[in-house]
C-alpha cells in the first residue's frame, strides 16, 4: 500500500500569524499520526516562518514514526539537523521570498555541496532525500551524490490544464522508472490534492507521499484525524 507523510507546516503558519501557541504543530503531527500516517514533514526554513526549532525537538521526542526534517543545505541548519537526528532529511531549495518552495534542487550544478551534506547526514546514520524535478539528470546526480530517496515533486503536474496533465504524468512515470532502475527510493509531493492524487499514486514505483497544505485546508472544515484518513482511501483505492 502507498503511504503518506503528513506535512504540518500550514499548521505552525496559522500559529505564527497570531504569535501564539496555537494551534500547535506538534498536537497536529501526534493526531496525523493516530489517523494512519506514517511519517510527520517539517520544514525549518533559514527565517523560522512557520516550524520552530522547538517544534522540531519536541517531535524528535514524541513521534512514533518518521521524521522527515524538509530543509535547506545551510550550514546552521545541517548543524541542528545532526543535533536533532531526524529519520529523513529531505533537502530543498529555498528563497526568502518564496511562499512556498517553487521547484526541485538543481543538484546537478550544486553536486559537491549535496554530496558532502548527505555524507555528514550519513556519518549519523540519517537518512537522505532530496527532492528534484523528475529529470533524469538530476536522478542521476542523486544517486551519484549518495542520496537513499528521492522525492520527486510534482508541482507542475499538479498545476497542469488540459492535454498537459498527461504529458506531466509521464514524466512523472519515466522519473520514477528511472529512480527504481538506480536502486533509489521514490517518494512524490508538492501541489497534491484530493482531486489530483490518484494518477500519480497509481504509479507503481513511488512509496510514500508528502502532502500538508490540501490535509490542513480540508481538516478547517472536516477535522484533521478524518482529512487524514480521506487521505490514505485515496491512497488505499489507487493501490487496488
Amino acid at each position: 500500500m502507498k503511504r503518506l507523510s503528513v506535512n504540518i507546516d500550514h499548521v505552525a503558519t496559522l500559529r505564527q500569524a497570531r504569535g501564539e501557541n496555537e494551534p500547535d504543530p506538534v498536537t497536529a503531527a501526534l493526531i496525523a499520526e493516530l489517523a494512519g500516517a506514517v511519517g510527520i514533514v517539517s520544514h525549518l526554513r533559514e527565517d523560522r516562518r512557520h516550524i520552530q526549532d522547538g517544534d522540531v525537538y519536541l517531535l524528535r521526542k514524541v513521534l512514533k514514526t518518521k521524521l522527515d526534517l524538509e530543509m535547506a543545505a545551510t550550514d546552521e541548519i545541517v548543524e541542528i539537523a545532526l543535533d536533532v537526528v531526524p529519520d529523513l532529511v529531505t533537502l530543498v531549495p529555498e528563497r526568502r521570498e518564496e511562499l512556498t518552495t517553487e521547484g526541485g534542487l538543481d543538484v546537478v550544478s550544486q553536486f559537491k555541496r549535496m554530496k558532502t551534506v548527505t555524507e555528514k547526514f550519513h556519518s549519523k546514520g540519517i537518512l537522505v532525500s532530496l527532492f528534484i524535478a523528475p529529470e533524469k539528470e538530476q536522478i542521476a546526480a542523486a544517486k551519484n551524490a549518495g542520496a537513499d530517496f528521492v522525492e520527486l515533486h510534482t508541482g507542475e503536474y499538479a498545476n497542469a490544464k488540459g492535454s498537459a496533465v498527461e504529458h506531466q504524468l509521464d514524466r512523472l512515470k519515466r522519473a520514477a522508472r528511472d529512480a527504481r532502475a538506480l536502486g533509489l527510493g521514490i517518494n512524490a509531493g508538492h501541489g497534491l490534492n484530493y482531486r489530483n492524487l490518484k494518477p500519480v499514486a497509481k504509479i507503481e514505483e513511488i512509496e510514500e507521499f508528502s502532502i500538508g497544505q490540501s490535509i490542513i485546508a480540508h481538516a478547517v472544515f472536516v477535522g484533521l484525524e478524518r482529512a487524514v484518513k480521506e487521505m490514505i482511501d485515496i491512497l488505499r483505492e489507487a493501490g487496488n
